[in-house]
């Protein structure tokens, strides 16, 4: 029932998390096309430009001020709470999903690092972040916005190299993506925000606005803007192994951001011109080479199966790797899952296989099963995860490819390797895949 609970926590968190992400980042997409579009010829006396727009069976007139108008209207939207919550769930998913179990989800296999030496990191590297960029915009870079950028790009990709050698692939690009959700929301609240009430105070006391606030706010906007593509790449990377499972996704990341922004640039500019448009195909032809430089390596030549051991002993794991006070002895020695409508089944067609896929039978059912199951044994699922399900060799032979691209070539699965899968299983699995994923 935990289980259950918690995967239904989760679900809320990321639903409310992208919500409010939409809300946030289509407002902002929004705003940079208005400023983008207005027609700044001949203006009314105090503004900077007016637009007009059709949209939803309805024609609107939008006017923009130098400055201020003259008296502030009585009713006034603000745009921060999109902001705000999606800060607040994404904060929030980062416990339920990473640091309430950090063993598992968070921590690499073999870095040395407890779950709590682990959630300290990450926590820190949220303040962190945000004090290093406030101070860099603050110093004389900010009047350097094409260096300064530079530096935050360099910096945000040391980052991600530190994480990749002490968090998992996907806690290290959550992690990244945190750091600038953090920046971004910190900008929003502590520098545009009070440079919009600052201007509003000045028009309701009859007083001058000081120009320099709504510039310095100007900044951390476009910085805000330019984030928002990178930021959503990292909110869906979880789905592509390829990526954060690579030994090179730190690189990978900085490929993809990369072209993340020069697309954003080219929107940002083709009001005024085109002269960016070499982005859009520069950007899909970096995809493409990133698809394949990041493609699987050939597979070696095939080890002898008959050597491979067709059952290894799990040796007992710490208590704080399964999550929910279940105990060691329960992850040690799991026992084998029942399948879904005919338990009798899936040995007998086993039976039949030859003796490679026997040996690959008994690693996925001690290895893999455990969670992917109809039934999993693990305490940390109520279902299998993603729906993948190992209980029968059909079902194991269906999903080869699966198996190859997160067991085998970015070895992501098993989670935390909790399970202990040896590299000599991983090629063992890998060797019966390549010679045709064959059950009988």
């Amino acid at each position: 029932m935990e289980a259950h609970l918690l995967e239904w926590l989760n679900l809320s968190v990321r639903w409310v998390h992208m919500i409010t992400g939409v809300a946030w980042i289509g407002a902002s997409f929004y705003f940079v096309w208005l400023e983008n579009n207005l027609n700044r010829v001949n203006p009314k006396t105090g503004l900077a430009g007016d637009l007009w727009a059709i949209h939803g069976g309805g024609i609107y007139h939008l006017e923009k001020y130098k400055l201020a108008p003259p008296s502030m209207p009585e009713n006034l939207h603000w745009f921060k709470w999109e902001a705000y919550f999606t800060w607040m769930s994404g904060i929030a998913l980062l416990c339920v999903v990473f640091y309430s179990n950090p063993v598992l989800y968070l921590v690499a296999p073999g870095s040395g690092l407890t779950g709590p030496e682990g959630v300290a990191i990450g926590i820190g590297s949220l303040i962190a972040g945000w004090f290093i960029y406030d101070f860099l915009c603050d110093s004389a870079l900010g009047k350097k916005p094409a260096l300064l950028g530079f530096i935050l790009f360099v910096l945000i990709i040391g980052a991600a190299y530190g994480f990749s050698k002490v968090f998992s692939g996907r806690g290290a690009y959550l992690h990244v993506g945190a750091i600038i959700g953090t920046i971004m929301v910190g900008n929003v609240f502590r520098i545009i925000m009070p440079a919009q009430r600052a201007l509003v105070a000045a028009i309701a006391e009859n007083r001058t606005p000081d120009p320099a606030l709504p510039a310095k706010g100007l900044l951390r906007s476009r910085h805000n803007n330019y984030f928002t593509l990178p930021v959503l790449f990292i909110m869906i990377s979880n789905h592509f192994p390829s990526t954060y499972g690579s030994q090179y996704n730190w690189l990978i990341l900085a490929g993809i951001a990369v072209l993340a922004v020069l697309v954003r640039h080219y929107f940002n500019t083709r009001h005024d011109s085109h002269k960016f448009a070499w982005t859009l195909p520069v950007a899909a032809v970096g995809m493409i080479t990133l698809a394949y430089v990041t493609g699987p390596a050939p597979m070696p030549t095939a080890p002898d199966v008959a050597k491979a051991p067709a059952k290894i002993d799990y040796q007992p794991l710490p208590e704080t790797a399964l999550g929910g006070g279940a105990k060691p002895a329960e992850a040690a020695a799991p026992a084998a899952p029942a399948a879904p409508t005919a338990p009798a089944a899936a040995p007998a067609q086993a039976s039949n296989a030859g003796p490679a896929f026997d040996k690959v039978h008994n690693v996925i059912q001690e290895r893999c099963a455990v969670c992917h199951s109809a039934k999993p044994t693990s305490p940390l699922f109520s279902a299998a995860p993603a729906g993948v399900m190992f209980d029968t060799p059909e079902q194991i032979r269906q999903n080869a490819a699966r198996i190859q691209a997160q067991a085998i070539t970015t070895q992501i699965m098993p989670l935390g390797n909790i399970t202990q899968m040896t590299q000599q299983e991983r090629d063992l699995i890998g060797a019966w895949i390549a010679q045709g994923a064959q059950t009988n």
